[in-house]
């Protein structure tokens, strides 16, 4: 519990065993729940989760979107806090943005990524440039200022998921969420930033960088006829 909230945490995995087993344990003590979505892994992702307290929910269909899409509705928190599977993501910084959302009385907040220590690589870079590109882009076609377009930790009331629906299955599941909230006329959204390093992930990444960077740029026009 936090601020008398019950607080859930939703984690969509596909063959994440090795972050899962870091991700948990690093949860702050005041979340309830955890819900892993198991995207149709061929690991021990779903039994490393379970012997580490989280409710695992399977969806077969695979996709980023889709297990989002199975694993929101599932969750029985007051305020629900999404965040990769993949160890990479501060989980202590889930306190700041909590007590951001609860004193500023805001009903949905995305953490937007500083670094504040880079692996000098060109998988690194090519994911920053791509991540500032795509922010660009949102900011010009839809009028919203977000630093992290891409950001995958967000922290929001239950009551969201009532007022939006998301259409991407996908990678874009991530921008059209935010973009569909602070979007919104009865959603007040902030972006919050937090000291983020980039380190390296633990396990294969899923992310293609030019194939879903593509996508999701595509997306983004697709999304301006609609929102």
């Amino acid at each position: 519990m936090r601020g008398n909230k019950k607080i859930s945490v939703v984690i969509p995995c596909y063959n994440e065993e090795g972050g899962i087993a870091r991700v948990i344990p690093a949860l702050p003590e005041f979340i309830d729940e955890i819900i892993v979505v198991d995207n149709n892994s061929s690991d021990r992702t779903a039994e490393v989760a379970r012997n580490l307290g989280a409710r695992v929910i399977l969806e077969r269909k695979q996709g980023y979107g889709c297990a989002y899409k199975a694993g929101l509705p599932a969750a029985e928190g007051d305020i629900i806090v999404t965040m990769d599977g993949d160890g990479t993501y501060p989980a202590h910084a889930i306190s700041y943005l909590l007590d951001t959302l609860l004193f500023d009385n805001l009903d949905f907040v995305s953490a937007a990524r500083i670094p504040v220590q880079w692996i000098h690589s060109s998988n690194m870079i090519k994911r920053y440039v791509g991540n500032v590109v795509l922010s660009i882009v949102t900011c010009i076609l839809f009028g919203i200022h977000l630093r992290d377009s891409q950001s995958g930790m967000w922290v929001f009331r239950r009551p969201v998921l009532e007022k939006i629906q998301v259409i991407s299955d996908g990678m874009p599941f991530s921008e059209e969420f935010k973009i569909r909230a602070f979007k919104h006329p009865e959603i007040a959204a902030r972006e919050v930033p937090v000291q983020f390093k980039y380190i390296t992930r633990v396990g294969e990444s899923k992310l293609n960088l030019w194939g879903d960077g593509f996508r999701n740029l595509k997306y983004l026009f697709s999304l301006r006829r609609e929102v």
